[in-house]
C-alpha cells in the first residue's frame, strides 16, 4: 500500500499561507538563532542523571507521541529497568516540578501525565511535570533515586536538556518534510531541527504500508535527518472498549452495528473514527471539542442532549481523566461511556531496532540495523 498524498490545499488555504509566510520566517529565524546557541555551546544543554529518553515532534499536536511514550515505558520495564516518565504538564492549573500522587488529578498534573500515572503507578514509574525539564529531573532524583531512565514526554524543543536518546514522531498524513513553521503552518521549528533525531518514526501508518511506500518516506525524511539515522514505522492497535461509567457496564459489551456517539478533545481525532467505522459501529453523532479540553457540565449536557437510549459513546483514555472529573461526576451519570485503549506496534523490524537503541538495552535484545 502507499501513502495518501496530503490532500489540496484550497486556493484561500494557499493565499492564507502565503500571507503568513514572512511572519514565520521571522520565527523560524529567532529560533534558528536558540538553536545555534545551544548546539555551539554558548547556551547550556545538560546530560541527565541517568539516561534520558526523549519523545517529541516538530509539528504542533496529534502526532501519537502519548502511546509511543507508553510503548518506550513499556519495553524498558520489561528490560527490568527502573524507568519514570517527566512532562510538562500542559493545561494543568498548577505550576513548578510536581510529583504526580492518587491525590492528584487531570487538573493539577495535566492530562497525559495524569493517563500515565494511572497506568503506571501499580508497576512503580514515578510520573513528574515541570515546565523546566531540569528542575523535573532534580526532583525525580530527590525522591527516587533508584531509577535508571527517564522519558521525556514533549520535550524535543526543550533543549537545557540533553537527550541520550532523541525520538523524532511525524505522522504519515501530515509529514513535518510538507509543513511549514507557525504561523503559516504547524511546525514549533524549521524542518533542520530532524537533525537532532537519533530516531525518526512515522506514525498512524496502515498496517499494510508496503517497503516501497516506506522508502519513498524515509527518502523524504533523509533530507533533513542525520544519515543513517533509523526511519521506523508505526500503526495504531486499538483494544477492545472499555466501559468507564456504570451505565456503560449495564448496557454491556458494545456490539457491531450499534448506533454510537464518538466525544473528543484531542487533536487528532480521525484515526479513531475511522477505527470505528472499520470494525462496524455506526457513527450517529460526533461531538469533537479543541485538544486537551477541559470538559464542562455544560459539554456534556450537550452530549445528553444527542444522545438516544442503546446508543454507545466512544471516547478516548486521555479524555476520559478529564471527563472523570469531580465536578462532572453528575451529568456524567448513566451516560454509557467507552474508552478506546490505543497502543502502537512498530512495522516489520521496527520494534527490535528500537528496542536497540534504548539505553541499557541488554546484549540478547539486539539486532543489526
Amino acid at each position: 500500500m502507499r501513502p495518501s498524498p496530503p490532500p489540496a490545499p484550497s486556493i484561500r488555504h494557499q493565499l492564507v499561507t502565503w500571507l503568513l509566510l514572512p511572519l514565520s520566517w521571522l520565527y523560524a529565524a529567532v529560533l534558528a538563532v536558540r538553536n545555534w546557541l545551544y548546539d555551539r555551546g554558548w547556551k547550556a544543554s545538560a546530560a541527565g542523571w541517568v539516561p534520558l529518553v526523549g519523545v517529541g515532534n516538530l509539528r504542533v499536536g496529534g502526532t501519537g507521541k502519548t502511546p509511543h511514550v507508553v510503548w518506550v515505558v513499556e519495553e524498558l520495564l520489561r528490560q527490568g529497568q527502573r524507568p519514570a516518565i517527566l512532562s510538562r504538564g500542559y493545561g494543568r492549573q498548577t505550576r513548578g516540578p510536581r510529583l504526580a500522587t492518587a491525590a492528584d488529578s487531570a487538573a493539577t498534573v495535566g492530562d497525559e501525565p495524569w493517563q500515565y500515572f494511572t497506568q503506571f503507578s501499580t508497576l512503580g514509574v514515578p510520573v513528574a511535570v515541570a515546565e523546566n525539564r531540569q528542575l523535573g529531573l532534580d526532583l525525580l532524583r530527590q525522591h527516587h533515586p533508584e531509577l535508571t531512565t527517564v522519558v521525556l514526554d514533549d520535550a524535543y524543543q526543550h533543549r537545557r536538556v540533553q537527550p541520550t536518546l532523541n525520538i523524532l514522531l511525524t505522522e504519515l498524513a501530515r509529514p513535518f518534510y510538507h509543513d511549514h513553521v507557525l504561523p503559516a503552518g504547524r511546525l514549533r521549528e524549521t524542518r533542520a531541527g530532524a537533525a537532532r533525531a537519533d530516531v525518526v518514526i512515522i506514525t498512524k501508518c496502515p498496517p499494510d504500508l508496503g517497503a516501497a511506500a516506506q522508502g519513498e518516506v524515509t527518502t523524504q525524511v533523509r533530507r533533513y535527518a542525520r544519515s543513517g539515522v533509523p526511519v521506523l514505522f508505526s500503526a495504531y492497535d486499538y483494544a477492545a472498549p472499555q466501559p468507564l461509567t456504570a451505565a456503560a457496564q449495564t448496557l454491556g459489551a458494545p456490539r457491531t452495528g450499534q448506533p454510537a456517539l464518538l466525544l473528543t478533545g484531542i487533536a487528532q481525532p480521525g484515526p479513531l473514527r475511522e477505527h470505528l467505522l472499520a470494525v462496524g459501529f455506526l457513527l450517529a453523532e460526533e461531538l469533537v471539542f479543541p485538544d486537551h479540553h477541559a470538559f464542562t457540565p455544560a459539554d456534556l449536557g450537550a452530549v445528553r442532549a444527542r444522545w438516544q437510549p442503546g446508543q454507545a459513546i466512544f471516547t478516548t483514555e486521555k479524555d476520559a481523566t478529564r471527563l472523570l472529573a469531580p465536578a462532572l461526576a453528575e451529568t456524567l451519570a448513566g451516560l454509557p461511556v467507552y474508552t478506546i485503549p490505543v497502543r502502537v506496534a512498530l512495522l516489520g523490524a521496527g520494534a527490535a531496532q528500537l528496542r536497540q537503541l534504548l539505553p541499557g538495552a541488554s546484549p540478547s535484545s539486539l539486532v543489526l540495523l
